[in-house]
């Protein structure tokens, strides 16, 4: 596992602490853990081939990482019962597209035209994985 791999992993844990703790202060801990639990969104890379490929980008790639998924998570941190759940969604799906930054320069502009369009075919005949 490289450095890179690691504190993107971290990050998963450490950003849903923080914003746990500088929004939901009186119940932090279980706003942590409820953000914590949206991690299994990542259930989605058992579809994939193979699982973990640490040089494929996720976003646009995995079922529960596309245009219209975020789009629903969006949906559910504008909802009182479900903004823990949506935000802790935002937040990984922010994560996985920064970690795509860093493995392809210059990603974040064809990610997003990419998503715009709803185009993982695109994405992948540009040779972005």
């Amino acid at each position: 596992m490289t450095l890179a791999s690691i504190v993107h992993v971290v990050l998963h844990a450490a950003v849903p602490g923080a914003v746990a703790w500088f929004f939901f202060r009186t119940r932090w801990r279980r706003a942590w853990l409820i953000m914590l639990a949206t991690m299994l969104v990542d259930l989605d890379h058992l579809l994939a081939d193979p699982v973990y490929d640490p040089n494929r980008c996720g976003i646009g790639f995995h079922p529960l990482h596309t245009a219209p998924a975020i789009a629903g998570y969006a949906v559910l941190s504008l909802l009182r019962p479900t903004r823990l759940i949506g935000v802790g969604l935002l937040i990984h799906m922010a994560l996985d597209l920064a970690d795509c930054g860093v493995q392809h320069a210059g990603y974040f502009a064809s990610s997003i035209a990419c998503l715009r369009a709803g185009s993982v075919i695109g994405m992948r005949t540009a040779g972005i994985r």
